[in-house]
């Protein structure tokens, strides 16, 4: 296979992603009501979580990721950033990868600002870039996140719902930018 050929079927993919995702949809309407059906998951899965929202300063909620990859990948969503569960801005999720990679999949993430320092920067920045100051936790089978696991991290990526199957090393990073639908 020619690299065209991989080029061409990795756009087909990305672009029929970008549907999956609600592009040109009902705006705010429809990201609100994937966010909801996401966190009530979440809550309802890992129990655990529903305190965790309870003590950070703002939840970002990204319902729906899906993330495809041959050698080159690239990942987009959309969600809601909610304080005390109500919503005050929607954002966009896009990561590029590159290494050995094969697949596709699709997931949601929550990002949970412990501080209000970190939700001020997060909402303060025309571009968040996820790095190094972010703790990524995947709840293990009918477990929840304990208290001991959160008291010192600023801001906690859980990464839950997966489906699809995606293998492979990476180097990556994730861009979080303010959206109005």
């Amino acid at each position: 296979m020619d690299r065209r050929a991989i080029l061409a079927g990795l756009g087909a993919t990305l672009g029929l992603a970008a549907c999956a995702n609600g592009i040109n949809s009902n705006g705010g309407a429809t990201i609100d009501a994937r966010v909801d059906v996401a966190r009530d998951y979440l809550f309802r899965q890992f129990p655990g979580t529903r305190d965790l929202a309870a003590r950070s300063a703002g939840v970002l909620f990204m319902p729906l990721i899906t993330e495809a990859g041959l050698g080159l990948g690239a990942s987009y969503g959309r969600g809601a950033l909610r304080i005390n569960d109500v919503t005050v801005d929607y954002y966009s999720a896009a990561k590029a990868s590159v290494g050995l990679q094969i697949g596709a999949q699709q997931y949601a993430h929550a990002l949970f600002f412990m501080t209000p320092q970190a939700l001020s920067q997060f909402r303060a920045s025309s571009g968040w870039v996820a790095g190094a100051d972010l703790r990524y936790a995947v709840p293990d089978q009918g477990g929840s996140i304990g208290k001991d696991t959160t008291e010192i991290d600023p801001v906690i990526a859980l990464v839950y719902g997966q489906s699809g199957l995606i293998a492979g090393a990476t180097v990556a990073g994730t861009k979080y930018t303010r959206i109005i639908p």
